[in-house]
């Protein structure tokens, strides 16, 4: 048996999701900093990595205070799997951007691994993802919702 039973992890897991939801939704992203340990890692492969919760907390709060993270408004969680054992948490989440006025769906999904520290906080997250992928799906956002301004033009 783990230090941490899968109840409790999964109650943090749960926390984290609201406070990634809140912060989708008012673009403040400090509650979810607050999710990770003073002395948390983040490994973000395409931006680095960020030692302790203020550093997350500034990196998250300005990428996703411009373009195209401020267009990022949601991230649900389609499935995830707990190592009771090592208090590891492994999720496919999805990075979904705004409506562009029509409905349509875009986004671009990553992986991340979530080590759970204890007192409903995460001491670790890695994100594994395609950078290309996310381009790309930008791009066609943005083609999208060009195309929908041009037709009520």
């Amino acid at each position: 048996m783990g230090r941490w039973s899968r109840a409790e992890i999964e109650e943090a897991l749960a926390v984290y999701q609201a406070a990634s939801k809140k912060a989708g939704a008012t673009g403040d992203w400090r509650d979810w900093a607050d999710r990770f340990t003073t002395d948390a890692t983040y490994v973000e492969h395409f931006f680095g990595t960020m030692n302790g919760r203020e550093a997350i907390y500034e990196w998250i709060q300005n990428q996703m205070s411009e373009w195209p993270g401020s267009e990022m408004v949601e991230f649900p969680i389609e499935w995830y799997i707990i190592d009771e054992e090592r208090g590891w948490v492994v999720c496919k989440l999805w990075n979904c951007m705004a409506d562009p006025g029509d409905g349509s769906i875009h986004r671009e999904y990553n992986f991340s691994y979530l080590q759970y520290a204890g007192d409903g906080l995460w001491s670790y997250e890695e994100d594994i993802y395609n950078p290309a992928h996310f381009v790309t799906m930008v791009e066609n956002y943005e083609r999208h919702k060009e195309s929908l301004t041009a037709a009520t033009s």
